[in-house]
């Protein structure tokens, strides 16, 4: 059983199905489609591994590498979007510009080279992208646009043609442990009986992990993403998305992007704003969680986080740029000061990510995985997990593997355009 429809939980769910068709597997979705949250409410970029410290974000940066990789060849075999249209980040001042020097190195301890990553002054970015004000920049080759709700539905369709059973608009309202079975009961009163429990729920997977015992020791907090809308008059500004360098990376706050879509249209954000709750898109919903939520992280590690002033300052600054479009637009402006905030009139799709606390009140950079005797649970699946979703899943599976949950030779199966064994040897090396 595998709680979470979201591109991971799909993903598991497809290579899990092609390893093992005599198994009866199922994945159980609050939503009417999978993708429906944080899967699908993102940039839709396939990022480079750049910006992820491979001492801290090994998992994460591996995954991406060779996610790249493979969603591109996938998208090719289903006929999906796919564009490589790479992205240019920017430092606007000196400090900014020894951030760029470290994420150069990051990227190639992360397996990019040099025909996929390189740093430019000011004046060669000029030649090809007049619009674009900084001091230097990192142009990135390897790097894409897709649209992740397609791709994740596309793996879908496919893990059900394995076998796989999809669950949806079914919420879970209680997991217990009952003669060595989970008992999982959902919102339609249904009762479902599973030996093993995947947890990939997303922002609740913190919420299910502590409701059977598992990593008590953390907390999580939510921030929702906004965007808005750019007018086809911007349509041609930039060549491509470009970021900048975020002025406290210790934090889940990056500065809003200027992005590309796969599509062509264009987007200011995401910002990231406090919410109360993993679904807290309107106010009802924050309303609601409020209480709850505030005492779990007064009684956790998350009250030294929140209690610390800078991080008070941030979200301050959050929460005034979702009040204010010009606030969150000038934040783009530094770099693109072409745009005018009068001009841009109409909101895009927020999403929600969750990031966690330790006891210590300090953010985990890198995925969380606990485990028992009859469940996984993946935690902290943050950026870039839509980009690492399909050799992260593969990683999954071996880890299981290795608790004998599989049978031994699977490895070798065939799954799509891929030997299992083959993405198991990329990630492993």
């Amino acid at each position: 059983m595998i709680i979470g429809g979201g591109i991971l939980g799909t993903s598991i769910s497809y290579f899990l199905s092609c390893l093992n068709k005599s198994r009866k597997i199922a994945v159980i979705e609050q939503a009417s489609r999978v993708a429906f949250h944080t899967s699908g409410r993102n940039t839709g970029k396939v990022h480079a591994p750049y910006l992820y410290n491979p001492d801290k974000k090994k998992l994460f940066a591996k995954a991406a590498f060779h996610g790249y990789d493979m969603w591109e060849e996938y998208a090719k075999l289903r006929n999906l979007p796919f564009k490589k249209d790479g992205v240019i980040e920017v430092a606007l001042d000196e400090k900014g510009i020894k951030v760029l020097e470290k994420y150069l190195k990051w990227g190639k301890r992360n397996g990019l080279d040099d025909s996929d990553i390189k740093m430019v002054s000011h004046e060669e970015l000029e030649k090809t992208e007049p619009e674009i004000r900084c001091q230097a920049a990192l142009q990135v080759y390897k790097d894409g646009s897709t649209d992740y709700s397609l791709l994740t539905r596309s793996v879908m369709k496919d893990s059900k043609e394995n076998g796989t059973n999809f669950l949806l608009n079914s919420r879970v309202i209680e997991i217990k442990k009952e003669n060595n079975s989970w008992v999982i009961k959902l919102d339609d009163g249904r009762i479902i009986l599973a030996k093993y429990m995947i947890n990939a729920g997303g922002g609740e997977s913190m919420d299910i992990a502590h409701e059977v015992g598992i990593a008590k020791n953390l907390t999580d907090v939510h921030f929702r993403g906004e965007y808005w809308k750019i007018p086809k008059k911007y349509k041609s500004l930039t060549k491509t998305s470009v970021y900048s360098v975020p002025e406290f990376p210790d934090y889940p706050f990056l500065d809003p992007h200027w992005i590309i879509r796969v599509d062509g249209s264009c987007e200011v954000g995401p910002n990231a704003v406090p919410v109360f709750s993993p679904y807290g898109y309107n106010k009802s919903e924050n309303i609601k969680e409020f209480v709850p939520k505030m005492l779990e992280m007064l009684s956790s590690g998350a009250r030294k986080a929140i209690m610390d002033r800078q991080f008070q300052e941030l979200v301050i600054n959050e929460i005034q740029s979702s009040i204010s479009k010009s606030k969150m637009i000038n934040r783009v402006k530094r770099f693109l000061p072409s745009i005018d905030a009068d001009s841009i009139v109409k909101r895009g799709t927020a999403g929600i990510r969750s990031s966690v606390i330790n006891e210590n009140g300090k953010f985990v950079p890198d995925v969380i995985l606990e485990n028992d005797e009859a469940s996984f649970h993946i935690l902290n699946y943050n950026s870039p997990g839509a980009t690492g979703a399909l050799p992260f899943s593969a990683h999954i599976i071996d880890q299981l593997s290795k608790k004998g949950l599989l049978v031994n030779g699977v490895q070798d199966a065939q799954c799509g355009p891929w030997r299992f064994a083959s993405i198991l040897e990329k990630m492993q090396q």
